[in-house]
């Protein structure tokens, strides 16, 4: 089927799901102690239509930005939608961001609307101008008023804003339109397989686009069930999830795959239901892959995505496992390996770029306010997020890291120079690298090597430093104290040296 000219989001995956089974189990939300709340394709596409109808009434107008800053629970889906509905830029933030954090991407996004929760406040009062609602106001307007029918937006027009690790040191937007939920449809096939009468759980949290893709934005475009868990951290809880909502499909990381194989019971028995499990934003060690195969009788089909055109290289339910690589494209997306100098198409087997086509419905249509960036991402028709691989002759992608400093310990994707930036205003650092440090074969911790002014200054000081001034999963885990950092004749920072640096 061809892309429509006019589309949109929640039309796709709400209003017309909920025309055809009003009255079909949507969402359903566990909590601590196994509390369970439910809703249904009719009730969240009203909540959502309500929403919208009230933020127009209100004076919102089309592309101005949305922010959320939520905690994970309907509220914040039913505001993501809503803002689509409304012909808005919703953009999800994640809660573990500290208020700092959230005053800058609120700034730079420019977002006109925050919803925001009473335990998330900003450090400072939001600017002029900007309408805060609160999750009891989104709660009583998406119960009350006139429903909006989705807005008539145009398949390119923009829908929602994620950011994500900029190479300049900052956050960077990723701006994507109604049409990325349309270019989609690609996984399906040559990924998660995901059908109506699936019943999808998704290990992560509300924010992240792993999870409002494959947890939210494809179940319900093909009106399956999601199953989404907002309590307390615990491995072995999932198998536990899985068998009580007879789930068929889970997605998360591998990181997380390995501590249910450790705290958890993944029996056969306990997995009954599950068709398979799908895994993304890290590599899956072969290792692991057999462990699970073997301990629970089912496969984990791998995908390889960014934030820019989320996944795009996978194996999946009919596709042969060849453990350490991620897979081959996905049926329809055009993609090729290009030589970083000249963005030459390479052959099979050469080592170069990684690159998707520019038509490709999925992709973004650009960086929010960072044109420099931008023009650094392409090579003539072909976007390049940074990835370097090679295909086998069997069309296997085989991947040999990044083309620049980004990293990405335990799955998350972030800047060094972001996290350095923060930490070279401690007064007792002179100076300081942020580089990953390998605890095991297939494990890498994120770790701050650090050059000091004073040398009574320990670990405990620079971590209270950057826990109050970074989200969680931007604190290294380690901080390693050198005498000077490695760098080559002319200064340049050697990073990938660092660990050798620390040796002994």
């Amino acid at each position: 089927m061809t892309l429509p000219e006019r589309f949109n989001i929640a039309r796709y995956c709400l209003t017309e799901p909920a025309r055809r089974h009003p009255d079909k189990t949507a969402l359903i939300i566990i909590g601590d102690g196994g509390r369970e709340r439910r809703w249904s394709y009719g009730a969240l596409d009203l909540a959502v239509r309500r929403l919208a109808g009230a933020l127009c009434r209100a004076g919102a107008l089309p592309g101005e930005r949305l922010m959320i800053r939520m905690d994970n629970d309907v509220s914040y889906l039913i505001t993501f939608f809503a803002g689509l509905a409304a012909g808005l830029v919703s953009f999800p933030s994640s809660a573990a961001l500290t208020g700092e954090e959230a005053e800058f991407l609120l700034a730079d996004s420019g977002a006109r609307w925050l919803a925001l929760s009473r335990d998330l406040a900003l450090g400072h009062a939001p600017p002029t101008g900007v309408r805060v609602l609160s999750e009891d106001e989104i709660t009583w307007l998406a119960a009350s008023g006139p429903a909006l029918a989705p807005a008539d937006t145009a398949d390119d027009d923009p829908a929602f804003l994620i950011y994500t690790s900029g190479t300049t040191g900052q956050p960077k937007g990723v701006l994507h339109g109604h049409r990325t939920a349309w270019g989609r449809r690609p996984m399906t096939a040559g990924w998660h397989g995901i059908g109506a009468d699936d019943i999808v759980l998704h290990a992560g949290a509300f924010n992240w686009t792993y999870t409002i893709g494959v947890g939210v934005l494809d179940p319900w475009a093909c009106g399956s069930t999601t199953v989404l868990y907002n309590g307390a951290p615990n491995p072995a809880l999932w198998p536990e999830l899985i068998a009580r909502h007879n789930v068929t499909i889970f997605a998360t990381v591998p990181s997380l795959y390995r501590r249910i194989l450790k705290y958890g019971d993944p029996s056969p028995a306990k997995l009954a239901s599950l068709r398979y499990g799908l895994t993304a934003g890290e590599a899956l060690p072969p290792a692991l892959l057999a462990e699970w195969q073997d301990r629970t009788g089912k496969d984990l089909f791998e995908a390889l995505g960014m934030s820019e055109i989320s996944t795009y290289i996978s194996t999946g339910p009919g596709i042969t496992l060849r453990p350490g690589s991620p897979g081959k494209p996905q049926p329809g997306r055009k993609i090729a390996i290009l030589d970083p100098q000249t963005g030459e198409v390479l052959a099979a087997g050469q080592t170069g770029l990684l690159g998707v086509h520019r038509s490709d419905p999925g992709l973004m249509l650009g960086y929010w306010r960072r044109p420099e960036e931008e023009a650094l991402v392409y090579r003539g028709e072909w976007f390049t997020g940074g990835d370097l691989a090679h295909f086998d002759a069997d069309g296997y992608l085989w991947f040999h890291g990044r083309n620049d400093d980004i990293l990405n310990p335990q799955g998350y994707r972030l800047s060094p120079l972001e996290i350095e930036q923060v930490l070279e205003h401690h007064p007792g650092i002179n100076e300081v690298a942020v580089g990953e440090f390998a605890i095991s074969n297939d494990t890498t911790l994120l770790v701050a090597f650090v050059v000091r002014h004073d040398s009574t200054i320990g670990e405990p000081e620079i971590r209270s430093w950057a826990a109050a001034h970074l989200a969680g999963y931007k604190c290294p885990h380690k901080i390693i104290f050198l005498d000077k950092l490695p760098r080559t004749a002319n200064g340049k920072l050697l990073r990938r040296e660092l660990p050798r640096a620390a040796q002994p």
